[in-house]
C-alpha cells in the first residue's frame, strides 16, 4: 500500500519586486518632469541692501549684472546686443516663471534698467531685483 501523507509541495517563496520598481520609476519620471530647473548666472554678486523686500518664489530666469556692468546668463557673459535672443530662449523654455536680476552694488543702473526693459518687451513678468536682507 502506498504511503499517503498530506504534505503539500514546496512552492516558490520569492517576492516579486517588479510592481514596486514600476512605481518607483513612475515616481522618478514624475518628479523629473515637474521639477523646475533654475539656471544660475555664474558670477558672485554683492547685492544691494534693502530694508523692505518681499520674497519671490517663482524664479525661472536669473540674470546677473556685475560691478563692471557685464551681463551674465547661464554661466556665460552676454553682450547687450544678444540679450534679447538669450532671454527669449530662456523664456520659451519656462514661460511660467518670472525673472530675477541680481545686480551688484557697484553696477550701473542704466544696464539694470536695460535688462528689465528687454525682459518686459519679451513678455517676462514679473521682473524682480534681488537684494540683501538682514
Amino acid at each position: 500500500m502506498r504511503n499517503r501523507t498530506n504534505r503539500s509541495q514546496p512552492q516558490g517563496e520569492a517576492i516579486d519586486l517588479t510592481p514596486m520598481l514600476d512605481v518607483v520609476f513612475i515616481m522618478l519620471i514624475f518628479f523629473i518632469v515637474t521639477a523646475s530647473f533654475i539656471k544660475l548666472p555664474g558670477v558672485d554678486i554683492n547685492k544691494v541692501y534693502a530694508e523692505t523686500a518681499d520674497p519671490y518664489k517663482k524664479v525661472g530666469i536669473l540674470v546677473a549684472v556685475t560691478e563692471n556692468n557685464e551681463i551674465w546668463i547661464d554661466k556665460k557673459r552676454v553682450e547687450v546686443t544678444a540679450l534679447k535672443i538669450n532671454l527669449s530662449r530662456l523664456y520659451n523654455e519656462n514661460p511660467k516663471g518670472g525673472m530675477v536680476i541680481q545686480a551688484d552694488n557697484e553696477s550701473n543702473i542704466e544696464v539694470v534698467a536695460k535688462v528689465a526693459d528687454v525682459a518686459t518687451d519679451i513678455g517676462i513678468r514679473p521682473v524682480a531685483i534681488s537684494v540683501e536682507q538682514d
